[in-house]
């Protein structure tokens, strides 16, 4: 019994003593995992809409108006040159096969995408994650968010995409995405 105990004991110091470790590891890195996730998001802002000089954050009111028609919608921004609103860019969280996508896409003032990209996701690798493909994502540029996008699996029509081979809920769910900012066009234009 005192064996037993002794091993008890050993296990816990030693699972304490990881612990400790990767809490420390998470809080030396911290700051630059945020950092890096900050670079990304505004290399994935700049890729979309090109032509902005600036991106200006929404409103703390704007944002809030938003998540409240959709929750799936994370950021929201003001693409602008010139010091005038030329569009913007929106991150939306859809549901995919194996989690939430991001996806960032930029649109002008009447409604055309300027540009998409697919940040992070856990979609399956060599059929889902091709989302992340410019074959894929350039299908979006210049279609009208102002009217649904749709998934077609064959032969893609007016304002459709044609759906990744083996992967039509991913490709379905980065739809989605671009579709909620369908939704929240009336409180962006305040």
């Amino acid at each position: 019994m005192k064996e037993i105990a002794k091993l008890g004991m050993i296990l816990l110091i030693i699972g304490g003593i990881a612990a400790a470790l990767l809490a420390m590891t998470y809080e030396l890195t911290i700051d630059q995992i945020v950092e890096q996730r900050l670079i990304k998001d505004q290399t994935a802002r700049m890729e979309v809409f090109p032509q902005a000089e600036t991106f200006e954050a929404a409103s703390e009111e704007n944002l809030e108006a938003v998540k409240a028609i959709n929750p799936a919608i994370a950021d929201v921004y003001q693409a602008m040159a010139s010091g005038e609103i030329m569009g913007y860019v929106i991150k939306t969280r859809p549901g995919g096969f194996g989690g939430a996508i991001d996806v960032v896409t930029g649109f002008d003032l009447d409604g055309k995408i300027t540009g998409l990209r697919v940040g992070t996701h856990e979609e399956t690798p060599g059929l889902g994650a091709n989302i992340t493909l410019p074959d894929f994502y350039t299908q979006y540029e210049g279609l009208d968010i102002t009217r649904d996008i749709g998934v077609n699996k064959v032969s893609p029509g007016d304002n459709e995409i044609q759906a990744i081979a083996g992967a039509t809920i991913s490709s379905q769910a980065v739809t989605d995405g671009v579709n909620y900012i369908g939704d929240v066009l009336a409180v962006l234009e305040k």
